[in-house]
């Protein structure tokens, strides 16, 4: 008997016992379901993450005073890559004042753009134009003219802030699209040269910026844009400038960085033995700490599909176990004919593959399709995790062998006299 043979026997059994064979590729399937559904979910969440927290983009870096800090929702404050740590005491305790940041501005002569920004402590202000206000979620920002291109932000109509905007310090302001819609109705764009009031202040708008997305640490549509100058009046303005730069290359980045801390080094007057009092932050170090954050989640989903994938196992290598006790006459009589042992123990690990591949197939399937609704949920690409699906099919391989090797073995030994007696 050849190999082709001991296949199709296989097949034609595994095909003509529907019911049981639907059980076990069910049980299997679900196991792989689950393994790459959630993987898949992670993996467009990972994407979503990059995009919606790499707000300065690949090659872009920025410069602050200490760590950026995220709340978990509970009342400690957490920094960001140190996460489930409190922040040690350092010497990150030196605001970057104004005259440090224009200093920077002007020595930093690296091939790259370099903005200047402060933010206000007050995140939940009012903005109001006419009889229509807002919800106090407006952010208000200071900016110079390279803030919208480091980042990320893009203009929708109007102008950017000129030189004469940033020196002076006058009341300008860019709009998020989210404070537009609100303000001036499914015609945003006629936001521009009406003068608005945020908080107490009063602003004339000259650009209306384009979506770029909104999450729930990262409000950007929610932003009103003006000049670093004009915020830095306000006695709600951060204490620290914070400075942005963006390399024209991305394999520029290490050198860049590089650069900028021995420049600022020398601005803080820092000696060879002193620590930085400050933090070079790169664009996606939000998306990283969130993304390994959902690392946990993938082991979890890996430890529930190989949960199931044993039981599938279990009740693959019990059905064998039928379907010899069942089919020994059939044994009897291949060996009669003149089959050998290899013949059978081959025939029956058929049986199991075929069914746990089955299993694998539609699982992965499924999978996929389950995992990628939230690719359209959350307007990502098509995920497909290649590494996972080859890796569930091992397993697959790995099960039915598994499954199989044990009621092969039983079959094969049988006496063919006894076989053909069998009743």
């Amino acid at each position: 008997m050849t190999t082709a043979d001991s296949f199709l026997i296989a097949f034609r059994t595994v095909r003509s016992n529907r019911l049981r064979t639907g059980i076990t590729v069910t049980i299997i399937a679900f196991g792989i379901m689950a393994l790459i559904g959630i993987i898949t979910a992670i993996g467009a969440m990972n994407q979503y993450l990059k995009e919606t927290f790499s707000f300065m983009g690949a090659n872009g870096y920025s410069l602050r005073f200490k760590d950026s800090k995220v709340r978990f929702g509970g009342p400690s404050t957490a920094t960001l890559g140190k996460v489930g740590q409190r922040e040690k005491k350092s010497n990150l305790d030196k605001p970057i004042s104004k005259e440090e940041a224009e200093l920077f501005k002007s020595k930093f002569t690296y091939p790259a753009t370099v903005s200047i920004s402060i933010r206000t402590t007050n995140n939940s202000l009012e903005c109001t134009y006419g009889d229509k206000k807002t919800n106090p979620t407006c952010l208000l920002l200071g900016g110079n003219e390279n803030y919208l291109n480091v980042s990320g932000y893009k203009l929708a109509v109007g102008r950017n802030f000129s030189s004469l905007d940033v020196s002076s310090g006058r009341n300008v302001c860019l709009l998020g699209s989210n404070v537009a819609t609100k303000l001036f109705g499914d015609n945003p764009e006629r936001c521009i040269d009406k003068v608005i009031r945020v908080g107490s202040l009063q602003y004339r708008v000259i650009g209306l910026l384009k979506p770029k997305g909104t999450s729930s640490f990262l409000r950007q549509d929610d932003a009103v844009i003006t000049t670093y100058l004009n915020v830095k009046r306000l006695p709600i303005a951060s204490p620290s400038f914070n400075i942005g730069v963006m390399v024209n290359n991305i394999a520029e980045m290490d050198a860049a960085i590089g650069e900028t801390t021995s420049l600022f080094r020398s601005i803080r007057r820092l000696e060879p033995t002193e620590q930085d009092n400050f933090v070079i932050e790169k664009s996606d170090k939000f998306a990283e700490i969130f993304i390994g954050l959902l690392g946990g989640i993938t082991g979890s989903a890996a430890v529930i599909g190989l949960i199931t994938l044993a039981s599938a196992a279990i009740g693959l290598m019990n059905i064998m176990l039928v379907a010899v006790s069942e089919r020994t006459k059939e044994v009897g009589l291949i060996k009669a004919i003149g089959g050998k042992r290899v013949d059978v123990r081959r025939q029956f690990l058929f049986e199991s593959l075929i069914i746990s591949l089955l299993g694998a197939f539609f699982g992965i399937i499924l999978g996929i399709l389950v995992g990628n609704l939230f690719s359209l949920v959350l307007g990502t690409g098509f995920i497909l995790p290649w590494g996972w699906v080859i890796t569930g099919i091992i397993i697959c391989t790995a099960v039915g062998l598994g499954a199989g090797i044990y009621p092969a073995m039983k079959a094969s030994k049988l006496n063919p006299i006894v076989a053909l007696r069998y009743e």
